[in-house]
């Protein structure tokens, strides 16, 4: 089996921990079991609050749990390209992602999330909560709060947009030709504003290197919006033509700046 779902709701006579309920139940060997727990694609509901990741396989189970598995054994294959930590700020840190990695996990599994990765990262274990995205593809900063008042004071500051972000972009063709610096078109029904910087143009690739500065946080807006105006960014897997490369996405969140809710000054991360 590649890929499926598993619920249970245990019953007395079930095994008394989730490995073994779960081996059982599904026919998998108990170190895949342990491996899918571990990765986060085990899931454990008590007769009262909400379904959380179940990561112990000695875990004890009682009559009236319910227990999910969400079973992927190509994703639980992946070994994740690994986030790296640029600043530790106590109530929050910065971390730089690569490509490939997702922001958080899945009902799949975790282990390929910068959060699973923060969260592991510090000794002793902190609180972890996404304050914000970075699509899969790209790479760049991002913060992970670890409180909720952290996550609550970061979220507002990117909800008011005051928190300025910066990305270094490739895009296809000479985009100096186009006059003016902004993409003022709206996204999803909502307005949408990019601006942009011209750095240089590389004829022999008909390649464009540019800063863009997004001043709404629309879904994908620099990906949409650069494609929009006829210069998709290079290595796009999902938008633009013309502009497939080897590298992949040439989309790299490189700043942030923001007045520190907690320093009470402005921050600048490069």
């Amino acid at each position: 089996m590649e890929k499926f779902t598993s619920e249970i709701t245990v019953t007395p006579d079930d095994p008394p921990t989730a490995c073994e309920l779960l081996a059982r139940q599904t026919g998998l060997a108990k170190a895949r079991i342990k491996d899918a727990m571990t990765k986060g694609a085990v899931w454990l509901k008590k007769r009262k609050g909400k379904l959380q990741r179940l990561r112990r396989a000695t875990a004890a189970v009682r009559p009236g749990y319910q227990l999910v598995i969400h079973y992927d054994k190509g994703l639980l294959a992946l070994v994740p390209p690994q986030a790296r930590c640029v600043s530790d700020q106590g109530h929050y840190s910065v971390w730089e992602k690569p490509a490939g990695l997702m922001a958080q996990g899945t009902q799949y599994g975790d282990h390929c999330s910068l959060l699973r990765q923060a969260e592991l990262f510090f000794r002793p274990q902190r609180q972890v909560f996404l304050v914000h995205r970075l699509d899969r593809e790209a790479t760049g900063l991002m913060l992970i709060a670890h409180s909720r008042e952290a996550a609550r004071e970061l979220s507002r500051l990117f909800q008011h947009n005051l928190i300025a972000k910066r990305y270094q972009v490739e895009v296809l063709g000479n985009i100096a030709s186009r006059p003016g610096n902004r993409i003022d078109l709206p996204l999803d029904g909502k307005a949408a504003l990019t601006d942009y910087e011209v750095l240089s143009y590389d004829p022999a690739g008909n390649i464009s290197k540019v800063v863009a500065h997004i001043r709404t946080g629309r879904l994908h807006q620099i990906r949409r919006h650069f494609d929009l105006i006829g210069h998709p960014v290079m290595g796009d897997p999902r938008y633009g033509i013309g502009n497939k490369n080897k590298e992949g996405l040439q989309l790299k969140a490189d700043q942030l700046s923001f007045i520190c809710p907690f320093a009470k000054r402005e921050v600048v991360f490069r």
